[in-house]
């Protein structure tokens, strides 16, 4: 769904970039806090890629969004 959200013409720039960041940051192998940090290091990415995804959710229409909802819903084989 997040693709077709960020390839729609009325979903702002600012949110583009912040999905882009957070599919970049979620499979890039450079974090903030190494991994190697015990529980510090995987806790950055647990926070991070949701909150890069929710502020993105939060400046794109919600007609956008469920516009793209329902066509994933109606492509999805069931």
């Amino acid at each position: 769904m997040y693709r077709r959200v960020r390839a729609h013409p009325l979903t702002p720039r600012l949110a583009q970039w912040l999905l882009a960041a957070a599919v970049a940051y979620a499979v890039s192998p450079v974090d903030l806090i190494p991994d190697c940090i015990p529980v510090v290091g995987h806790l950055d990415d647990l926070v991070i890629v949701p909150l890069l995804v929710y502020a993105a959710l939060r400046l794109i229409p919600e007609e956008v969004v469920a516009e793209c909802r329902a066509a994933v819903e109606a492509s999805s084989p069931r």
